[in-house]
């Protein structure tokens, strides 16, 4: 594998290579190559990026707050459960 310096652009080929795509491997100069999301990219490979549907999120916040409330009705029907079981005479001033 030659050495960068050694490389030139895959566009145009009168200019020396800068750095590589990560993504398809080509050299290409500093006019061609983008920097996104920490990572070096072609114009070409950024595009085809971009083209991809994005995956819809999980609704988290949705999720965490109906589970939250599940847990915390379970609780307390659980609670209200325990304290119909007492005797009346646990109590003690009701006779």
């Amino acid at each position: 594998m030659p050495a960068l310096a050694q490389q030139k652009c895959f566009e145009h080929a009168a200019r020396e290579a800068s750095s590589q795509c990560l993504q398809c491997k080509r050299y290409f100069c500093r006019e061609c190559v983008v920097e996104h999301e920490g990572r070096i990219q072609c114009t070409a490979c950024l595009k085809a990026l971009a083209a991809k549907p994005a995956r819809k999120p999980v609704p988290t916040a949705m999720l965490y707050a109906t589970l939250g409330f599940l847990l915390t009705w379970g609780l307390f029907y659980g609670l209200g459960r325990l304290l119909l079981l007492l005797p009346s005479a646990f109590h003690g001033g009701i006779q």
